[in-house]
Order: structure tokens, then C-alpha cells, then sequence
């Protein structure tokens, strides 16, 4: 399985067939039966590889179908992500997929949606509140719970622990978080000392990594609860990283992937953001097409380690 990787901001950009080679927002195709329809497709943010390459994806399965795509950046503000569904909506798209900035924030625009009998596809975190057509995500329950399982293993089953949680109010930091709660109370040894949200952003993950070592400098494992924050975390601890301390990510990315290669990171669990972003793309044609689409996909996850990484790149 192929874990791969990697920019644009603000503004939606709809490619033509002709500019399907450049690095724009947006990707359109011209063949396949998609005929005219087109699709709005609003990310959260473009500033994290995960979310880059469900964007890739989404436009390659665009293409492969025929279909137009248009993608707009929310850059992790969820009121612009509102405007941009709404302007999916007023602008009579087909389908709008979306991958919430936060859940709650998201479900007046769907509901919106909904109510013009737009289609709306949820991507890697759920909307909370509003019906979706369906939800495309990684079984991020499931991956928390191995998170939990690696992170003991690394720690030799004891410990102290902290818990670097992504953007309250998205599924995918609920959910993460729930299973790794599960996941980690098999091991009586390892006790969870703090956690605290670094909105999936590494920079944060570094703040907040450095502070809670001020409180907690004798920990021994960290989960957070995507790569980015990891590898901040990673750039906190220094030499004592892989070492002295066992840090599990969640994501794959290539950078995740990277620091796994070199031991500083124990562990990530891998997911897949490109065939996250195919199946969207999918499920929107289908429902543009009035055809039904199952309510919920969850796309698998596996850990990724010093061992079997070369698998993932």
C-alpha cells in the first residue's frame, strides 16, 4: 500500500482539460461519461501534506470520471468554509464535498445544501447536526486504538504519557482520541498525564509540547493525534525523541514517514488521503446522478514502523 505526497490558498481555480498539469486548486476532466457535471470541493486546510494529497486524489478521480472539480482552501477558518459551501450552492453545483473545519460550525451550509437537494459528501471528519449523502473517512476509532497498542509496545507497557489532541470539534480528533483511550486502558503500566490540542499544526505541536514538559518532564510516550503535530513534538523533545521518549503520529504523510525511517518516530498510523479523495469523488457523482451511495465508508488504516515503512512510500 502506497502512502504518498504535496498548495494553494484562498481562491476556488476550476482547471480546464488543458491545464490538468498545473499546481492549481482545482482539477476538470473531459471524458468518461461525467458530462456537465461539476462539483465544489471545499478542504479545510491546504497547509498540511494530508489534506494536499486528498485534494490530489479528488482531482485525479475528477479527471479519470469526466466531471468538473473546483476546490476551494478554507485555511482552517470554519466561518470561510461556510461561505464557500454556500457559494457551491448558489453557483448550483451538481454536489459539494466537504472536509470540515469543524464539524458543528459545518452544518447550517450543508443543511442549506440539502435543502436545494444538493448532495453533500463528508470527507475524512464527519458534520455533526446536518445529513450528509455520505461520510468517506478513515476508521479513525480503529486507528487510535493501535496507536495505543504501538505507543505501549514502544514503552515497554508503562509509563507516563501525553496526548497531543488536534482542532476540538472535529470527528477525526473525537474520534482518534476515544479510540486511543480504549486502545491504552488494556496497559495498567501507562498513565495519561495530560492532554492538550495543538490544532494539528506543527508549530502548535511545538508550543505546546515544550510547555507541557515544563509540567511533565519525566514523561515517556506521546500520541498525537496527526503527523504534524508529531513531528513538532519531535522537534521539542530533542535528543530524548525515539529515545528516552516514544512518539506515535496518525496520518502517514511522507514527513511522518520520513522521521519513522529515522527512529525519532516510533510510529504512525498510516492512512490513505489520495483513495479518501477518489471515493468522494465517486460518491458525489453517483449522488449527482441521483444513483444511491452507501451512508458510511471507512477506509482502512495500518501502523507504520521502522520495519515495514519502505512499504509506505
Amino acid at each position: 500500500m502506497r502512502i504518498p505526497a504535496i498548495v494553494m490558498a484562498g481562491a476556488a481555480l476550476t482547471l480546464g482539460l488543458a491545464a490538468c498539469g498545473s499546481s492549481g486548486g482545482g482539477g476538470s476532466a473531459g471524458s468518461s461519461g461525467g458530462g456537465d457535471i461539476k462539483i465544489g470541493m471545499s478542504v479545510s486546510t491546504l497547509n498540511n501534506p494530508y489534506f494536499v494529497q486528498l485534494r490530489d486524489g479528488a482531482q485525479a478521480q475528477a479527471q479519470k470520471l469526466g466531471v468538473s472539480l473546483t476546490v476551494t482552501d478554507a485555511q482552517n477558518d470554519a466561518s470561510q468554509q461556510v461561505n464557500q459551501v454556500q457559494n457551491f450552492t448558489s453557483q448550483n453545483m451538481k454536489a459539494i464535498i466537504i472536509n470540515p473545519v469543524d464539524s458543528d460550525a459545518a452544518a447550517p451550509a450543508v443543511k442549506a445544501a440539502d435543502r436545494v437537494k444538493i448532495p453533500v459528501i463528508a470527507a475524512d471528519r464527519g458534520v455533526n447536526g446536518a445529513d450528509v449523502a455520505q461520510t468517506v473517512a478513515s476508521d479513525n476509532v480503529a486507528g487510535g486504538k493501535l496507536a495505543a497498542e504501538q505507543l505501549a509496545k514502544d514503552m515497554g507497557e508503562k509509563g507516563s504519557v501525553v496526548v497531543l489532541q488536534g482542532t476540538p470539534g472535529t470527528s477525526a480528533s473525537r474520534d482518534r482520541g476515544q479510540g486511543f483511550e480504549q486502545g491504552i486502558a488494556a496497559f495498567p503500566g501507562i498513565k495519561v498525564v495530560a492532554k492538550q490540542p495543538a490544532d494539528f499544526d506543527r508549530t502548535k505541536g511545538l508550543d505546546v509540547m515544550t510547555n507541557l514538559l515544563q509540567s511533565h518532564p519525566d514523561v515517556t510516550g506521546v500520541f498525537a493525534e496527526n503527523d504534524e503535530m508529531a513531528l513538532g513534538a519531535i522537534k521539542a523533545l530533542g535528543a530524548k525523541a525515539g529515545q528516552q521518549v516514544k512518539v506515535v503520529g496518525f496520518d502517514g504523510t511522507p514527513d511522518g514517514l520520513k522521521a519513522v525511517q529515522a527512529g525519532t518516530l516510533a510510529a504512525s498510523v498510516a492512512q490513505q488521503p489520495k483513495l479518501l479523495g477518489q471515493q468522494a469523488v465517486d460518491a458525489a457523482v453517483k449522488a449527482a446522478k441521483g444513483e444511491t451511495v452507501e451512508k458510511t465508508v471507512a477506509v482502512p488504516v495500518k501502523v507504520a514502523t521502522k520495519e515495514n515503512v519502505a512499504e509506505f512510500e
